[in-house]
């Protein structure tokens, strides 16, 4: 059952000779970092994260793959934690036999990630990074890097920050554009890509966005966990619009992505990000089914196979749709449990207001949560049809 709150491309070539692989496959190809856009009108970005065995992808529904994640020692050094990854980027950079487009990122930090504000301190360390970093994209045979810092300026746990990091992350991103140009032009040319993860609100403010947008190909924006346990209420968590009962201040998809444009990021240069999992409280008020509501206990992100299965309109869950935010949420009467979570309308929502402000595409996280690919398909279809 369904309740509302008010009134509610060409496909690329190869598609049909890709069959569905293990992993990853794309149709974009780089240029500079001002680059045009593909000839794809929008990207899809990827995140898959180092698990063994890897989750099951349609290689031709992806145009780059992030994998995630790459770590930052004290002294610049990018590493691997894990004692996989070099064999799961093997088989990654292998499906470039398939489709000739692909393109592998490493993403280096991830939550809870330390070490970039003091390496981004000092010249010297800057370039040891820049040099790490163009070793490692040499060794492993990837097309670039992306960048997760969370966040520059901004405290977390066990996270060193300053308000230096402000300008030195602008310092560190044109050192790394610099040192990946340097290594492009050995291999012929090759352009190698620079992208970071985003957040809004007090983001924004951490980092001379105008100016590291000139270093970078793309901003992959994480509009999403915007209500979670640091927050006060129950909340949509990656709502494209304001709800009508949440306040003004409250974060949206739209407003961040207004956020960077004010700024003077290219729109071109942002992909709006989606959440292939929910957020779930307990203990919660009642009041407009659990929306924007105080509540007990923060409990769990559900993936979305696990939604499908057990929550959403089953084991008396609810679902719901929040007609001005874009946005669906299952509330539970009897146990007062509500989740917030992404499925195929706010995803075609979504992908309508991508192509609408003209923005460069659409990035989720991750691939293992959408086990049947239901999602990444209505991120194919919407973006890819004209």
């Amino acid at each position: 059952m369904e309740k509302t709150l008010g009134k509610a491309g060409n496909r690329r070539l190869l598609k049909a000779a890709l069959c569905a692989v293990l992993i990853f496959g794309g149709a974009w190809h780089a240029g500079s970092a001002e680059a045009s856009p593909p000839a794809a009108d929008y990207r899809i970005v990827g995140y898959v994260t180092d698990a063994s065995p890897l989750p099951h992808v349609s290689a031709d529904k992806l145009d780059v793959i992030n994998y995630a994640f790459a770590k930052l020692d004290p002294t610049g050094e990018v590493l691997f934690p894990s004692p996989v990854a070099s064999q799961t980027l093997a088989t990654l950079t292998g499906l470039r036999k398939l489709n000739a487009g692909l393109k592998i990122i490493v993403s280096i930090g991830g939550w809870g990630a330390d070490h970039f504000s003091d390496v981004a301190l000092t010249k010297g360390t800057r370039q040891r990074m820049a040099d790490s970093v163009a070793a490692f994209v040499e060794k492993y045979d990837v097309d670039g890097v992306d960048l997760d810092w969370e966040y520059p300026t901004l405290p977390g746990p066990g996270i060193s920050h300053r308000p230096e990091d402000k300008r030195n992350f602008s310092l560190l991103l044109e050192t790394l554009r610099a040192r990946l140009d340097k290594v492009g032009a050995a291999h012929g040319g090759r352009h190698y890509l620079l992208t970071i993860a985003a957040a809004d609100s007090e983001f924004v403010a951490g980092i001379e966005l105008e100016r590291v947008s000139h270093s970078l190909d793309w901003f992959n924006l994480m509009t999403y966990d915007f209500h979670n346990g640091l927050t006060p209420t129950t909340g949509h968590h990656a709502g494209l619009h304001l709800s009508d009962v949440a306040p003004a201040d409250d974060r949206a998809g739209d407003k961040a992505v207004a956020q960077f444009l004010a700024a003077g990021v290219p729109a071109k240069k942002l992909n709006l990000g989606v959440a292939f999992y929910g957020r779930e409280f307990t203990g919660v008020d009642s009041a407009h089914d659990g929306l924007q509501q105080k509540y007990a206990k923060f409990v769990d992100a559900p993936a979305w196979h696990d939604l499908v299965s057990n929550f959403i309109d089953k084991n008396g869950f609810v679902r719901h749709w929040d007609a001005k935010a874009q946005a669906p949420y299952l509330w539970n009467a009897q146990t007062r449990t509500f989740i917030s979570y992404e499925d195929p309308e706010s995803l075609r929502a979504k992908a309508a207001f991508i192509k609408a402000k003209g923005l460069g595409g659409a990035m989720y996280w991750e691939q293992s949560l959408d086990r049947n690919e239901e999602l990444l398909d209505v991120l194919d279809q919407s973006l890819r049809s004209r």
